[in-house]
Formats: C-alpha cells, structure tokens, sequence
C-alpha cells in the first residue's frame, strides 16, 4: 500500500558539449553514515576518485588500466569494487555515459552520426550504431527523428542527506512519458516545502479512500499525482492507477488527464518516512547544477502492487516534469 509521506518537487538537467561532454544527467550516491561528523567511507572515495576521472575525460578512450591508477587498486579489484558499488562494470558504465550524451546531442545539435561516433571514442559510425540501439532499442537517426528523451543514463555523484540512511546507489534518468488517464480519488496538501507540510497525515488518508473506494485494481502499479501548476500552498494531489484505454470509470472514482511530459526520474529505496529528505537533496542540490529547469505541472509517484512502504527496502520513483535549460 502507497506510503505514509509524499513530498512534491521541481527541478532541471544539462547539455554537454560533444568537444568537452560533461553529461547532462547524474546518476546519484545517496550515501548518509550516522553522527556528526561522518567519516567519508573510504570504498566511495576511490570511486569517486574514478568517476571523477572518467566524466572528465569521457570524450577520450579510458583504459582499465588507467582508471585502476586514479584508485589505487588493481585492475581485478577495481572491477570487482566498482560492480559490487554500482552494479554496473566498468566499461557498461564508461559506454551508456558516452552513448547518453551522444543522444542528447541528436536531439540538441546536428552534428552527423559519424561526427558523434568519432567524438566519442567508437572507431566506426556501424560500431556505435550497433552499440546505440543495444542501449536505446533503435537507431540513432530513429532517436533523433521520435525527438524524446528516454532511456538517458547519469553519472555518479555523492549526496549526504541530513538524517542516516543507508548507503546506496540511485539512478536519475530522462524519461519523455506519453499521456494519460489516471482513475482515483482526489485530496489536498501542503507539500514539502509549505511553511506547515501536511503531507505525513493528509497522503496516507487519500490512498485509504481510494481503498475503502475499491480504487485498486489488483496486480496494477499505484500512481500519486501531484499537481503543482497553482501557486498556493495547498496542493491538489490523487491516489489511484492508470485508466485501461475504452475502459468504464468505476463508481466512486474520478478521473484526471496527465499529458505528456518529459521527467527526471528518482528512485528511492528504503521506508517512505525517508522520501522527504531524498527529494529535499534531489530539488535542493541536485536539480540546481542538472541544466534542466523545473516545469509546472503534474509530479508523479509510481508504486509497485505489493509496494510497502514500512519496508527498509521498498522502492519507488519519484517522477519530476522538467525542460532543458
């Protein structure tokens, strides 16, 4: 069942040129370690040490060999640190990190897709076309002319939040995500930054009514809508699922159309009485330094069926409207 506490948000995300790529997306360590002056965990800070090498030098070929340097372990130990840190390899993260900006750059820019290939380190335009449509599912020509985001990697970076929470890893991402219909029931808050937040109490009561409403059709994602486009502090938000195309609204339930919108997607793991200090990290320092700007509109949460959000290891995401700057 959908959580106790739901914040609201807004932020951005940025273009990086193809002669220095400094990728637009991050990719985020939520990584917290209790009292008050934690001591940096000493794993994370060789990683660091190698993210920061390759997201310097991504339009250059990066060796094994010359990563394992920045870290001070061997090549056999960094590969294996490395995946156990981020789940992915070394080269798997290299590539969707290269590939990333090579697609921002097809929809931002006109540089030909053998420009591209060069820029970033493939030796032919059929090699990167192949490793492309691995990554993205189509070619880079059909990337550019869908003209949306999807699929955007993010590099690594570290993030303290204010209260422990346990270290782990969190991707951001760019998602273009089509309209829709949501089917639920409707209520107000006063969200995350409201001089009183409400939002501990009033959300969880909302998703009791869709219950008592029968709003839960089993097996179904859960989505919360959070409709920030007003300026008061009291903010519409709905509790419900996706309306099936030609289906019936069932009794009790209202319905509510979200356009289509183009989202930096959060995942949060962990008890839901912990998303406020992860959104609260990802508007306040993340979104700032992103190139991408918060838009009005509707921000999403979307829940599994069996979603439990006492659960230290529940998972959910948070879904941000954003625009290139």
């Amino acid at each position: 069942m959908p959580p106790r506490s739901r914040p609201c948000l807004m932020g951005p995300l940025r273009v990086a040129p193809c002669r220095q790529p400094r990728s637009d997306l991050v990719m985020t360590i939520l990584s917290t370690i209790p009292g008050a002056v934690p001591q940096p965990h000493s794993q994370l800070t060789r990683i660091e040490r190698v993210l920061d090498y390759i997201h310097a030098n991504l339009d250059q070929p990066l060796a094994l060999a010359e990563l394992a340097e920045q870290s001070c372990w061997s090549r056999w130990q960094l590969q294996r640190v490395f995946l156990h840190e981020t789940g992915l390899t070394v080269a798997h993260y290299v590539r969707e990190l290269k590939l990333s900006q090579a697609a921002e750059a097809l929809l931002s820019g006109r540089q030909r897709v053998l420009d591209l290939a060069l820029c970033y380190g493939f030796g032919s335009e059929v090699s990167f076309s192949r490793a492309f449509k691995q990554q993205f599912g189509c070619s880079p020509l059909a990337y550019r002319k869908r003209g949306l985001r999807l699929g955007l990697r993010t590099p690594l970076v570290r993030a303290t939040l204010p209260q422990p929470m346990p270290a782990r890893l969190v991707q951001v991402r760019i998602e273009s995500q089509p309209g829709f219909i949501l089917q639920g029931v409707k209520g107000q808050i006063r969200g995350l930054f409201a001089a009183a937040p409400d939002f501990q109490q009033t959300v969880p009561a909302i998703w009791r009514a869709l219950r008592t409403a029968g709003g839960l059709p089993p097996g179904q994602e859960r989505v919360g809508v959070v409709d920030v486009s007003g300026a008061g502090e009291s903010l519409p938000y709905w509790a419900g699922s996706v309306m099936e195309e030609g289906a019936s609204l069932p009794a009790g339930l209202a319905h509510l159309p979200v356009p289509a919108q183009t989202y930096a997607v959060l995942s949060h793991v962990g008890p839901v009485s912990q998303l406020g200090q992860t959104l609260n990290w990802f508007i306040l320092h993340w979104l700032p330094s992103s190139g991408y700007r918060g838009v009005d509109g509707f921000e999403l949460e979307r829940y599994a069926p069996d979603f439990d959000g006492n659960q230290p290891d529940a998972r959910m995401e948070y879904w941000l409207p954003v625009a290139p700057l």
